[in-house]
This record gives structure tokens, C-alpha cells and sequence, in this order.
């Protein structure tokens, strides 16, 4: 009966979540696995703070919008279903 509303979100999620995967695998996020490994015995014990750069304010403001979107999308349909089920 709402089954199109849930199909259709689920496959913007799934849209999206490839995105985000395609934009990972093309910059390299995978890419030194060997290293990767041992990344978390490391001791950066007097290793300065990272300074954080405009990009990386610009990028946190950006995934904080895409979470209150996707929030905002999740109870807009939940919404909608509630609202079509009633009548």
C-alpha cells in the first residue's frame, strides 16, 4: 500500500550511500591498507594538534546540513504514511 514511499526512499539512501563510496574509492580512502592496520598501535604521544583548516569547517557544517536533512526526510515520509493511513 506505501510500498512505493519506502522503495523510493531506500533507493535515495542507496543512491547516495554509492555516491559517497565512488567519491572514497577515487581519492584514495582505501588505498594502504598494509598501513592502515597498524595505525591505531601508533604513539603520537608529542605530536602537535591538527589545525583545523576552512575546508574542514566547511566540510563538518556540510555533514551536519546532509544529517538534518536526511532526519528531516525520514520524518516527512514517516509523516506522509501516517498522515494516508489515517483516511
Amino acid at each position: 500500500m506505501y510500498y512505493p514511499y519506502f522503495i523510493a526512499y531506500i533507493t535515495i539512501g542507496l543512491v547516495i550511500s554509492l555516491a559517497v563510496f565512488y567519491w572514497a574509492f577515487k581519492t584514495g580512502q582505501f588505498g594502504d591498507q598494509q598501513r592502515a592496520r597498524y595505525l591505531p598501535l601508533k604513539d603520537d604521544g608529542d605530536a602537535p594538534p591538527v589545525k583545523a583548516t576552512r575546508f574542514n569547517r566547511i566540510e563538518i557544517y556540510g555533514l551536519f546540513i546532509l544529517a538534518i536533512a536526511g532526519l528531516g526526510a525520514t520524518g516527512a515520509v514517516l509523516a506522509f504514511a501516517l498522515y494516508f493511513s489515517k483516511q
